[in-house]
C-alpha cells in the first residue's frame, strides 16, 4: 500500500478518439497540453502531467487509444491454457506481439499496471458496439480499479442509457457523467469523490483534492470580480478635459474623442486578457461584442452628491457667498432645478472666494467653456454585462474547447440593479485620480471603500462561484 502522501496516479484509457486528451486538459486546466483533433489516433505515446492540488499531487497519464482489443483477447486465449490470467498478461507484455501488432495495447496495459486506477474515457455519442466490451475485458486483466467517464453526455447524440447497460453488464455500476468541453458544475469534485469509493485507502486524499478544487474555484471567481471592479472604477474615474478651442475645431474634437474611446477600449481589452489568463485560457480564445460608438459624457457630473459634498468640505464658509449666483446659472446649466443650480452657485461662490482646488477648477472650467469627456453610464453598464457574461462562460468552459468563446450578453440588469451599480460608480466621477491603480490609489481608504462596495454589487449579480 502506498503512503498517504505519495502522488496519486491515474491512467486515462479508452478507445481511440474518445476524448482522453480533452479530459486531461480540463482536469489539469492546461489548454496547451497534448494535441486534440477529430482525427483518430492523435495520441501515440504515453504523456504524463502532474497537478498540484493543495497538499496532494496527482499524476495523470494520457495513453494511446486501444485499436484492436478483440484481436488481443483472441491472441491471449491462444496462449498456454495452464497459465493464469495474470501470467497470460505478463507473457503477452514480454513477448514479440507487444512490440508488433499490439504495440498500442501493450503501452496502455503497462501504464495501467503502474497506476493507482484508470479513468475509462467513453465518448457517449458513439454506439456501444461489441469491440468496446472487448476493451473493458482487456483493461480488467490488469486488476486495477476502473472508473468509467461518460464524456460528451450533453450532446444531442449521446447514447448514455445504452452505455450504462453495457457497463453494468461488466460489473461497472459506478460511473461519472462529464463533458470535457463544457464541464458540469461540480463535476471534477464528483469525480474525485467517487474515486474514493474505488480507492478506500486514498479516500481522505481524494476528498482533500475535491475540497481544494472547490476553494480554488471560489478564489478564482472572487479574483475575477475584483478585476472587473477595478476596471469599472478606473473607467468611471477616467476623464479628459476638452477646452473651448478644441471644441470649436471639428477635427481636433473628433481626434480627442477618438483617443478617449481608444483608452476605454484598451482598458477593457486589458481586463479581458487578464481574466482569460486567470482562468488558464489563451488571449485569443474569447471575444466580446465591441462597445457601441461612445459619444462620451459631456457633463462633468458636478451635481453628483459626492462632488457637491466634497465641494462643501473644501470650500467651507465661502459657499454661502455663491448662493446668489445660482439663479443666474439656471439656463446655462441646461435648465436644472432651482435647488441644483443654487447648490452649484454656492460652490462657485466658494471657489471665487477661496481660490479653487480640484472641484473648484472643474466648476471654473464649466463656466469658462471647458468640458470633460467621461464614460457614459450606459457604457459602464454594458462593460459590466460583457465581463460578467464572459466570466460565466469561462466558468462553464473546459480547457479542451477548440473554438473561440463568443460571449453573448446573457446577463440582464434590471432598473434596480443598474441603479445600485451606478450609485457606487458615481463617486468615482469626482475622483479622477482613481483612474490609475497606483500604489497611492491602493492606499486610498475612500477608494478602497467604494471598490469593496462595487465588489459586493458584482458578487450579487454574478451569484455563487461554480464548484468545478
Amino acid at each position: 500500500m502506498r503512503a498517504e502522501s505519495s502522488p496519486l496516479s491515474f491512467a486515462l484509457v479508452g478507445h481511440t478518439n474518445a476524448g482522453k486528451t480533452s479530459l486531461m486538459r480540463t482536469l489539469t486546466r492546461r489548454a496547451d497540453f497534448g494535441e486534440v483533433s477529430s482525427q483518430p489516433g492523435t495520441t501515440r505515446h504515453i504523456e504524463a502531467l502532474l497537478l498540484k492540488a493543495g497538499p496532494q499531487t496527482l499524476r495523470f497519464l494520457d495513453t494511446p487509444g486501444l485499436e484492436d482489443a478483440p484481436a488481443l483477447l483472441d491472441y491471449l486465449q491462444e496462449l498456454d491454457a495452464r497459465l493464469s490470467r495474470e501470467q497470460r498478461l505478463q507473457a503477452f507484455l514480454g513477448g514479440p506481439a507487444a512490440e508488433g501488432d499490439f504495440e498500442q495495447e501493450a503501452k496502455v496495459l503497462r501504464c495501467l499496471l503502474e497506476a493507482d486506477a484508470a479513468l475509462l474515457v467513453i465518448d457517449a455519442r458513439e454506439t456501444p458496439l461489441p469491440k468496446f466490451e472487448s476493451e473493458i475485458e482487456a483493461l480488467m486483466l490488469c486488476a486495477k480499479p476502473l472508473m468509467p467517464v461518460l464524456n460528451f453526455v450533453q450532446s444531442a447524440a449521446s447514447q448514455e442509457p445504452a452505455w450504462r447497460r453495457l457497463l453494468a453488464a461488466h460489473g461497472l455500476h459506478a460511473y461519472v457523467r462529464f463533458d470535457a468541453v463544457a464541464p458540469f458544475v461540480g463535476s471534477e469534485q464528483h469525480l474525485y469523490s467517487d474515486l474514493g469509493a474505488l480507492l478506500p485507502q486514498r479516500r481522505q486524499a481524494l476528498q482533500a483534492v475535491a475540497t481544494h478544487l472547490r476553494q480554488e474555484a471560489e478564489a478564482r471567481h472572487l479574483a475575477s470580480l475584483r478585476l472587473l471592479a477595478e476596471m469599472l472604477l478606473s473607467l468611471a474615474a477616467t476623464r479628459e478635459a476638452l477646452d473651448k478651442p478644441s471644441q470649436a475645431a471639428p477635427q481636433i474634437r473628433a481626434a480627442r474623442i477618438q483617443a478617449f474611446r481608444g483608452r476605454v477600449a484598451a482598458r477593457s481589452l486589458q481586463g479581458l486578457q487578464t481574466l482569460l489568463a486567470l482562468h488558464g485560457f489563451a488571449p485569443d480564445s474569447a471575444e466580446v461584442a465591441e462597445l457601441p460608438q461612445l459619444a462620451g459624457r459631456w457633463e462633468a457630473d458636478l451635481f453628483e452628491p459626492e462632488a457637491l459634498k466634497d465641494a462643501g468640505q473644501r470650500l467651507g464658509r465661502g459657499a454661502a457667498i455663491g448662493g446668489a449666483i445660482g439663479l443666474g446659472l439656471d439656463v446655462a446649466l441646461a435648465g436644472l432645478s432651482l435647488g441644483a443650480a443654487t447648490s452649484v452657485g454656492a460652490a462657485v461662490g466658494g471657489v471665487l472666494s477661496q481660490g479653487g482646488g480640484l472641484v473648484g477648477r472643474r466648476l471654473l472650467n464649466k463656466l469658462r467653456g471647458s468640458i470633460d469627456l467621461s464614460l457614459e453610464d450606459s457604457a459602464l453598464l454594458l462593460l459590466a454585462r460583457q465581463h460578467l457574461s464572459l466570466l460565466a462562460g469561462l466558468e462553464q468552459r473546459g480547457h479542451a474547447a477548440l473554438g473561440i468563446l463568443r460571449t453573448e450578453l446573457g446577463l440582464w440588469l434590471d432598473a434596480q440593479q443598474s441603479a445600485a451599480l451606478l450609485g457606487v460608480l458615481a463617486a468615482a466621477r469626482s475622483h479622477p485620480e482613481w483612474a490609475e491603480a497606483s500604489v497611492a490609489a491602493a492606499q486610498d481608504k475612500l477608494r478602497q471603500k467604494h471598490l469593496q462596495a462595487l465588489l459586493g454589487q458584482l458578487q450579487a449579480l454574478a451569484g455563487e462561484a461554480p464548484q468545478r
